[in-house]
């Protein structure tokens, strides 16, 4: 097996994701943007023949290539409503994409005849009218940053890979580095614009609110959490925070750190054993259990653990805090020391540095993974620290001599905060009580290597959570699965013995109302994939 360099991470990913351009940002004082016309520019039509189809038929996840008829670079919503109806019309079966960072084939599959490419429809905007952002879906999350930032002053608390489009990670939740500061990206959901399919079969756009008294408030709520390829093409998100006041574009979300503090320390594997691995792990666990509330000042602070593969040849911890926090150096030091304690083996500095907020959004200890590999991870929400039977399973794989790969991985984020604020129900994110969110992942090279990555990482999770049938039901412990981190073997009972489908592990009990939303907004199940919505 060809090894990786055990510095590629796995970060927030997408169901459905995209990534170019974007447009200049229009000026607060600007007028609020139209809904763009095709006399803006050209859709381009790309099929088997053209030199350009070898790329645009695979997305970020090199295990998958789809075999469509035709790709559609889409650039307007008037071009998303052609597509979409020239797809409905011809009976031909439609995948959206914005990114291509699917976990799994949904816009790959065989049967998918066209790929509806958003990734050139990338501008980012204020609506002077709505007091809101227009974000559209083929915008990545490090230009949104970057476009927010400069044009307002202002941020959206999303993923750290900038190389996710806005397109499904927002719809599917939406976390990152500042998440237990500010909350989810949905949090701050005002709205969508999307392209829907109705009992007609006729595709028309749509505008959703939050507002109470907007007659479309299903369809938006489904977007806070529903995952992507359910209900629609979103062309553009609308951003504002709640409570926001006042015409201030400056007002409508909230302000990143000036500066933050990065840090980055190792444990190396040939000074570790079951019991130091235990400590460390339950030390981790436990900072986190009682450091995650809404009102813990370590909601500042952000670090993923990353327990490599013994080949791999350390367990690695980079964090992040807002230099602004008061006590911020203090804090990054004393939870270091914490997740330390007792564990007899003294962590390597790697790095320690303040930079500014904005360039520490392409820092390589949080972004995702080099787009010429292949991977395959599976999700986890907990809410307490973890189990001994978890930590043994972690420890059994992570040092299997029959397994070798350099960047297979837990990848353990820290949760909590500003999440658990809003009601479980308030969302379509039913994990409002969690403090640490995870994935057992592995990325490899070769296809001859599948078999091998995806059976650690199947075997790993599997025995990570065999009391409760190889998932993570909810439980006092544990809070089920995360939409964009798709894992289809949450279907399969050859994975799942635990009686719980898999649509309960992702939504829980809001399921039932996603469902009546997609009888609604999708009666005819045009938009569909492996895990898509059932009409109720």
């Amino acid at each position: 097996m060809k090894n990786l360099n055990r510095r590629i991470f796995l970060s927030g990913t997408a169901a459905a994701g995209g990534a170019l351009a974007v447009g200049a940002a229009a000026p607060a004082s600007a007028a609020p943007p139209q809904r763009p016309t095709t006399a803006a520019a050209p859709q381009a039509v790309v099929g088997p023949k053209d030199r350009r189809y070898a790329d645009l038929r695979r997305g970020t996840n090199q295990r998958w290539v789809g075999t469509p008829d035709e790709i559609r670079l889409v650039t307007t919503t008037d071009d998303v409503v052609r597509a979409v109806q020239d797809a409905v019309d011809s009976g031909r079966r439609l995948a959206v994409r914005s990114g291509g960072h699917c976990y799994e084939d949904f816009t790959t599959h065989q049967d998918i005849a066209i790929v509806l490419d958003l990734s050139q429809m990338a501008d980012v905007s204020y609506d002077a009218e709505r007091r809101a952002f227009a974000v559209q879906p083929g915008v990545p999350l490090g230009r949104v940053y970057e476009r927010l930032y400069k044009g307002w002053g202002v941020y959206l608390p999303a993923g750290n890979c900038p190389s996710v489009a806005a397109g499904g990670h927002i719809q599917g939740g939406g976390y990152g580095s500042m998440s237990r500061r500010d909350g989810l990206a949905v949090d701050h959901l005002y709205g969508i614009e999307i392209v829907v399919v109705g009992a007609d079969k006729k595709a028309r756009v749509v505008t959703a609110t939050r507002e109470a008294d907007d007659p479309n408030r299903e369809l938006w709520w489904a977007h806070t959490g529903g995952g992507g390829g359910n209900f629609g093409v979103v062309t553009r998100y609308l951003l504002r925070s709640p409570g926001a006041t006042g015409t201030d574009p400056a007002g409508q979300l909230p302000a990143p750190p000036r500066e933050v503090w990065l840090s980055e320390v190792a444990w190396p594997w040939q000074e570790m054993n079951e019991t130091r691995f235990a400590r460390l792990m339950w030390n981790h666990g436990d900072w986190h259990a009682r450091n995650s509330a809404p009102d813990s000042p370590y909601t500042a602070l952000f670090s993923q653990l990353k327990p490599f593969h013994k080949s791999g040849g350390a367990i690695v911890l980079d964090s992040l805090i807002d230099a602004g926090a008061p006590g911020a150096e203090r804090m990054v030091q004393r939870y270091i020391d914490a997740v330390s304690a007792g564990v007899g083996v003294k962590p390597q500095v790697r790095q320690y540095r303040r930079m500014p907020w904005l360039h520490a959004t392409q820092w390589p200890g949080f972004t995702g993974p080099d787009p010429t590999v292949r991977f395959k991870g599976k999700s986890v929400y907990a809410k307490r620290n973890y189990t001994d039977t978890q930590i043994a399973a972690a420890y059994r794989h992570l040092t299997r001599d029959d397994f070798s790969n350099p960047s297979a991985l837990l990848m353990i984020a820290s949760y909590g905060g500003a999440v658990n604020k809003v009601a479980p129900h308030a969302t379509a994110v039913p994990q409002r009580d969690s403090v640490l969110k995870y994935q057992v992942v592995s990325l490899w090279n070769d296809a001859a290597d599948d078999a091998a990555n995806i059976g650690w990482v199947r075997e790993c999770y599997r025995d990570m959570f065999a009391s409760t049938g190889g998932v993570p039901v909810p439980n006092d412990t544990n809070d089920g699965c995360f939409i964009n981190y798709a894992d289809v073997d949450l279907g399969d009972p050859r994975w799942n013995t635990s009686g719980v489908p898999w649509h309960d592990l992702y939504y829980k009990d809001g399921y039932r109302r996603l469902q009546k939303a997609k009888a609604t907004w999708d009666p005819t199940g045009f938009f569909r994939h492996a895990q898509s919505i059932r009409p109720a």
